[in-house]
C-alpha cells in the first residue's frame, strides 16, 4: 500500500463523485437557479438596475442576450449543462485526490484504526470540516441574492472560515488520538469532538452575519440552500465511501499477500 495506489483510487472515486454531484445539481439544483434567474430578470426596471450595479454587471442571463464587447457569453443552456457537469468533475477528481493523499497519510497514525476505518474518518472530518460547517454559517445563495459591493468581503469570510475549521479540525484530531493513548477511545473521540465545536461555535459567532436576501421568496432560498447542501453531501459521501470500500479491498489483498510470503518463508 503506496501513497500513489491511494492517490489514484482516489482520483478515480472522485470522478465518480463529481458524476454523481453533477445528477444531483442538475435534477435537483438547477430548476431552482432557473426560478432565481427569472425573479431577476422579472425584477421591475429600477429594480433590476440597483441589483445589476450592486452585482457589478450589467448582462442578461437570458441565452439570446447580446454580449459586451471583448466578452464572451455563455449561455444559460451550456451553463447548467456542460458547464456545470466540467465543474462537478474538476472538484470531484480534486478533492478525490486530496482525500486519498490524506487518508494514506493518517494510516497507522490514527490509533488502532485500520486503512479503511482512518479512511472512513479522514472523509467524515473532511466534509464536517470543509463542507457542514462552513455552508451552515455562510450558505450558497442563487443569483439576485446579495450584494455586489459585499461579494469581496463575503469570499473572504467564507475562505476564512473554511481554513479555520480545517486547522481546527487537525488539532482535534490530534488531541483526540493523544487523548485515546493514555484514557481510552471513548475519550479520545468526546474530547476531541468537544474541542471542534466548542472552538468552531466561538468563531462562527464572532465572524460577520450575511443578512442579504431582501424580498427574495423564503421558499426558493430554502431549495436552493438545500439543493446546494444536498449536492455537497453526494459528492463527499461518494467520496468517503467508495474511497473508503477500495482501500479496504486493497488493505485486505495486501495483508493475504504478506501472509502468503510469510507462509512460504517459514516452509
Amino acid at each position: 500500500m503506496t501513497a500513489r495506489s491511494f492517490l489514484v483510487r482516489g482520483l478515480l472515486v472522485g470522478l465518480l463523485a463529481g458524476l454523481a454531484s453533477f445528477l444531483v445539481a442538475y435534477t435537483v439544483g438547477e430548476p431552482h437557479v432557473d426560478t432565481a434567474i427569472s425573479l431577476e430578470e422579472s425584477a421591475p426596471a429600477g429594480a433590476a438596475g440597483a441589483a445589476e450595479a450592486d452585482d457589478g454587471h450589467t448582462h442578461s442571463h437570458a441565452d439570446d442576450g447580446e454580449a459586451e464587447e471583448g466578452v464572451t457569453e455563455v449561455s444559460r443552456g451550456t451553463q447548467r449543462t456542460w458547464g456545470l457537469l466540467t465543474g462537478t468533475l474538476a472538484v470531484g477528481v480534486a478533492l478525490g485526490g486530496i482525500v486519498g493523499l490524506l487518508a494514506a497519510a493518517t494510516v497507522g497514525r490514527l490509533g488502532r484504526l485500520t486503512p479503511r476505518q482512518s479512511t472512513a474518518t479522514v472523509s467524515a472530518i473532511g466534509f464536517t470540516s470543509f463542507a457542514l460547517v462552513p455552508f451552515l454559517k455562510y450558505p450558497a445563495t442563487p443569483p439576485a441574492v446579495g450584494s455586489g459591493d459585499t461579494i469581496g468581503d463575503r469570499t473572504a469570510w467564507y475562505f476564512g472560515l473554511v481554513l479555520l475549521s480545517v486547522v481546527v479540525a487537525v488539532l482535534a484530531t490530534l488531541v483526540a488520538v493523544r487523548l485515546a493513548e493514555t484514557y481510552g477511545a471513548f475519550t479520545g473521540v468526546v474530547g476531541g469532538a468537544g474541542l471542534y465545536v466548542a472552538a468552531m461555535a466561538v468563531t462562527v459567532l464572532l465572524l460577520p452575519t450575511v443578512n442579504e436576501v431582501g424580498s427574495f421568496p423564503a421558499d426558493t432560498l430554502w431549495y436552493f440552500r438545500l439543493s446546494s447542501l444536498l449536492t455537497l453531501a453526494t459528492l463527499w459521501t461518494v467520496i468517503g465511501v467508495g474511497l473508503t470500500g477500495v482501500v479496504g479491498r486493497l488493505h485486505e489483498r495486501s495483508v493475504a499477500v504478506q501472509a502468503r510470503r510469510e507462509l512460504a518463508a517459514s516452509l
